[in-house]
């Protein structure tokens, strides 16, 4: 049985506030360390002996911390993955150190995070915006396209995020393992950053159909499903009397 709009709507809504919840989960890594906030970082890596750096370093969304995202930085906006150690810094892998953010990132590093960043944080801008529409989703088609349409914008925006930030780490930590360091990526905040993209990906496919879904058709007018009327025509019987004969 096809489901109304008003039914997608409201499906949309449930998958599109759980990715919201993950978006949230990556972004407020580091900042409690509250289970599994204390577990979700992008990388993790053994920095022991870089100039400036702690043993072993945590890098989350507005911070640089160590093991078990404590005893993290400041918090910044997009900050360079080279504040994990200081300028011109000894021991650290020579493909992430260069002369953006004061001589402790490289270009490369510097512009995918930065952008990576960005992206994914209009991505859940964008989400938030698909959420307060999506209740107009559930009162009229017009609604479920409105939210389709800004949904579909937050998927594009989290789609670059989440793949920069993916290739960022997974580089970062070959960097690593090239020069005999131990280092992963996170599981926690690439499981949460992909769940929720997943999630609003089918959140965006549910709101676009709620937009084609129609209402049962009521039946034609003098006929029922499936059976025809009977018509019936006049014609003279052999003694001149009017008989009508009926045929299908």
């Amino acid at each position: 049985m096809a489901l109304s709009h008003a039914s997608l709507s409201l499906i949309s809504m449930i998958f599109l506030a759980g990715s919201i919840v993950m978006l949230f989960f990556v972004i407020l890594s580091g900042i409690t360390s509250t289970s599994p906030l204390s577990k979700t970082y992008f990388l993790r890596a053994d920095t022991s002996g870089i100039t400036g750096a702690r043993a072993i370093s945590q890098w989350t969304y507005f911070r640089i911390c160590g093991d078990g995202n404590e005893n993290c930085s400041q918090s910044w906006a997009d900050p360079p993955v080279g504040y994990a150690w200081s300028s011109n810094p000894q021991k650290a892998p020579a493909e992430l150190v260069g002369d953006h953010g004061g001589d402790t990132t490289s270009s490369y590093y510097f512009y995918m995070w930065r952008f990576g960043w960005v992206f994914y944080l209009l991505g859940l801008f964008f989400e938030v915006l698909t959420f307060a529409s999506g209740f107009l989703a559930l009162c009229s088609r017009l609604g479920s396209a409105v939210s389709g349409l800004v949904s579909l914008i937050a998927l594009v925006f989290l789609t670059v995020g989440v793949s920069l930030m993916t290739a960022t780490f997974v580089k970062m930590r070959n960097a690593f393992v090239a020069v005999n360091r131990d280092a992963s990526v996170g599981t926690y905040a690439f499981g949460f950053s992909w769940g929720a993209w997943a999630a609003l990906l089918i959140s965006t496919i549910l709101f676009c159909i709620g937009r084609h879904s129609n209402k049962t058709d009521a039946p034609s007018s003098g006929r029922r499903w499936g059976r025809r009327s009977r018509s019936t025509r006049s014609r003279r019987s052999y003694d001149g009397r009017r008989v009508k004969e009926e045929y299908p």
